[in-house]
C-alpha cells in the first residue's frame, strides 16, 4: 500500500485525460512522403498528458535532483571527431528570425548553434524563461526527457500512441479537429502566420511559444498536440511498416530500427533519430505543413531546440496494477473520478 502511496501523488490526475486505445489509420498518403504508407494501427489503452511538460514542471526536476541537461554539457570531443573547439561549448539550436526572404533550400539561414542557449535561456544566455513557468519547456534532448520520465514515473510515448491521441477520436481528419485548418478563420494551434522565416504575422497572438492551454482541446480533452513545440516519442525514425505494434515500447524500439534511423545525408556522423511528432510555432504553409497528427520528423537525440519539447504517459498495464487495483480501492474513485474518457 505504501508503494502505491508513493507512486500515485505522482498522477496528477487532473491534468491526464484515458485513452481507450484502438484501431486508427496511422500516417498520410496525401502529404509528405515520410508519413507513407496510410496504414491501420492498433494501441492499447493509456493515460497522456492534457498538455506539454512545462518550464515550472521541469524546473521542479532539477531542483530535486540537480539534474544537467545535454545543452548544459560540454560536449565529448571523441563524439564528434573533427569539430571545431568552440562547437563543443554547451550549446543549442536556436531559432533566428532573418530580415528578408532567404533560400528556403538551407536551413542554416534561420537555424543557428548558439553557446549558452539552454531550457533556461531558450533564445541565448541573455535571455530567460521569467513569466513564461507555463510555456512548454524546450532545449530538451531525448535524454532529458527519458531523465525527466523516469523521475516522475511516467513514459515517452510510442509515435502510433502519440498520433492515436492527437486524433482525438478524428480515424482520419486531416487535422486534430477536422478538415480546415483555420474554421471560420479561428487559429487552432500556435503555428507561423505569414512567410517562413522571415515573416510572422502572429495572427494567433504569439511569435514563439505560448503557454498551454491557449488553443482549442482536441476530442480526448488534450491540449497543443498540434504546434506550439514538437514532441519527442520513444520511437526510432524509420519507415512506416505495417503492422506496427505500439506497445511497450513498440517495434521501433528494436536495435535494428536504431540503425536505421541515421541520416543518409551525412554518413560520416552516426547520430540516430527518434521521431518527433505536432509541429511547432514555426511551421507554415509555405515550408513545413506538419501540423498534422500524420506528420513526423526524424530529430537527432543528441540535439536540443526552441522548438521541441515533450508529454508523458502511463500505459493501460501499470495503470491498471499501480492505480486502480483492488489493493488500491480506497483510492479509486478519485483517481478515476478526474480521468476523461
Amino acid at each position: 500500500m505504501e508503494k502505491f502511496r508513493e507512486t500515485v501523488c505522482w498522477l496528477p490526475s487532473a491534468n491526464m485525460r484515458f485513452i481507450r486505445g484502438g484501431t486508427f489509420v496511422m500516417g498520410s498518403d496525401k502529404h509528405y512522403e515520410e508519413e507513407q504508407p496510410a496504414h491501420a494501427e492498433t494501441v492499447d489503452a493509456f493515460v497522456i498528458d492534457k498538455y506539454p511538460v512545462t518550464n515550472e514542471q521541469f524546473a521542479n526536476f532539477v531542483h530535486e535532483t540537480g539534474y544537467v541537461t545535454l545543452a548544459e554539457r560540454p560536449a565529448r570531443a571523441e563524439d564528434y571527431p573533427g569539430a571545431k573547439s568552440e562547437m563543443l561549448r554547451p550549446a543549442s539550436v536556436v531559432f533566428q528570425q532573418p530580415r528578408c526572404p532567404v533560400d528556403l533550400s538551407n536551413h542554416y539561414n534561420w537555424w543557428t548553434y548558439v553557446a549558452g542557449a539552454d531550457w533556461r535561456h531558450p533564445e541565448g544566455p541573455n535571455s530567460s524563461i521569467d513569466n513564461r513557468a507555463q510555456h512548454p519547456v524546450v532545449h530538451i534532448a531525448y535524454e532529458d526527457a527519458e531523465a525527466y520520465a523516469t523521475w516522475i514515473g511516467k513514459e515517452l510515448p510510442t509515435e502510433a500512441e502519440w498520433e492515436f491521441a492527437a486524433r482525438g477520436g478524428l480515424n482520419t481528419g486531416t487535422y486534430a479537429w477536422g478538415e480546415e485548418f483555420a474554421p471560420d478563420g479561428r487559429q487552432m494551434a500556435n503555428t507561423w502566420q505569414g512567410e517562413f522565416p522571415w515573416q510572422n504575422l502572429a495572427i494567433d497572438g504569439y511569435e514563439g511559444t505560448a503557454p498551454v492551454g491557449q488553443f482549442p482541446p482536441n476530442g480526448f480533452g488534450l491540449f497543443d498536440m498540434i504546434g506550439n513545440v514538437w514532441e519527442w516519442t520513444s520511437d526510432w525514425y524509420v519507415a512506416h511498416r505495417q503492422p506496427q505494434k505500439a506497445c511497450c515500447g513498440g517495434e521501433g524500439a528494436k536495435h535494428g530500427d536504431r540503425e536505421r534511423s541515421y541520416d543518409p545525408t551525412i554518413p560520416g556522423i552516426k547520430i540516430p533519430r527518434k521521431v518527433i511528432k505536432g509541429g511547432s510555432f514555426l511551421c507554415a504553409p509555405n515550408y513545413c505543413r506538419r501540423y498534422r497528427p500524420a506528420a513526423r520528423m526524424g530529430q537527432p537525440i543528441d540535439t536540443s531546440t526552441c522548438h521541441v519539447g515533450f508529454r508523458l504517459i502511463i500505459r493501460q498495464r501499470r495503470f491498471a496494477t499501480e492505480f486502480l487495483s483492488p489493493e488500491a480501492d480506497v483510492l479509486n474513485s478519485n483517481a478515476s473520478a478526474n480521468l476523461s474518457y
